[in-house]
């Protein structure tokens, strides 16, 4: 059952400074941005779904939930580095990054694509914070980590229902469902990412957006706290949302070559 929190449900009591490392500030810098811009993404999935309230209103929960995260994880930053100034960088951000603005229909397709591509990015967000709640030492962020992680599978299950509902209709092929996810997956090179690094971290600094430069160190601060666990599991979620065995060979193959790409790009980055 999922179970909705707040803020003020966070001990910020608990914060300790000595266990904040600069890597991983800038990590949670870099999501938060990119959590509270969710309501891009509920204005562009209210046109995709314009003919289903039942969607349209859970896509607006999703949304609040997801600005929540940005909030939570953009106090804890400025508790971490006083410096640190969460509205500019999130003025920053939406200045230079927008999502599908003038998208009416889904850019995968069909509503039932549009759902995969949320499940997709709700296994890597998922995995996310459960790397960082399990690889961090400061008692404040493993807590908003768990409870952030919580929710993101919750919305997996949430928009993957609502993949059911639309997949007898649009009956996508396994490949075509392969394909929807793997370009997901892909777009994780695009711009949102590398954009928010930049005007989370590099912006104060003066220098110049690089986007090869900021997403190869967004990458490294992202997957450094990753174990093969949290592999595994964002493995086993994508392959149910495609519609394959999670205990199958294929997807035993793939979570262990996933593990060993994100090894090398972690440390390449």
């Amino acid at each position: 059952m999922h179970t909705a929190w707040t803020l003020d449900d966070i001990d910020w009591r608990r914060f300790d400074a000595s266990a904040v490392d600069a890597d991983t500030l800038a990590a949670v810098k870099t999501a938060a941005l990119v959590e509270f811009n969710s309501r891009d993404y509920v204005d562009y999935l209210d046109r995709v779904f314009a003919d289903d309230p039942t969607t349209r209103e859970q896509i607006a929960q999703w949304g609040v939930e997801e600005q929540q995260h940005g909030e939570v994880l953009g106090r804890w930053a400025e508790l971490a580095d006083p410096s640190f100034d969460f509205g500019a960088a999130i003025a920053r951000f939406r200045d230079g990054y927008r999502i599908h603005p003038d998208a009416t229909a889904s850019v995968r397709g069909s509503q039932s694509g549009e759902m995969i591509a949320r499940c997709i990015v709700e296994c890597g967000t998922s995995s996310f914070y459960c790397s960082l709640r399990d690889g961090v030492g400061e008692p404040v962020l493993r807590q908003i980590a768990d409870l952030i992680a919580r929710d993101e599978f919750h919305h997996y299950r949430l928009f993957h229902a609502a993949y059911q509902r639309y997949a007898p209709r649009d009956r996508l092929s396994l490949l075509k469902r392969l394909r929807i996810a793997i370009g997901r997956v892909a777009e994780a090179d695009d711009d949102e990412l590398a954009f928010a690094h930049w005007s989370a971290n590099i912006a104060p600094t003066g220098r110049a957006y690089d986007r090869a430069e900021c997403f190869r160190a967004q990458q490294q601060l992202a997957l450094r706290h990753y174990r093969r666990d949290h592999i595994r599991r964002a493995v086993h979620m994508i392959s149910r949302a495609i519609g394959l065995n999670p205990g199958g060979p294929l997807v035993r193959m793939a979570s262990s070559l996933t593990w060993h790409l994100m090894r090398r790009r972690g440390a390449a980055a």
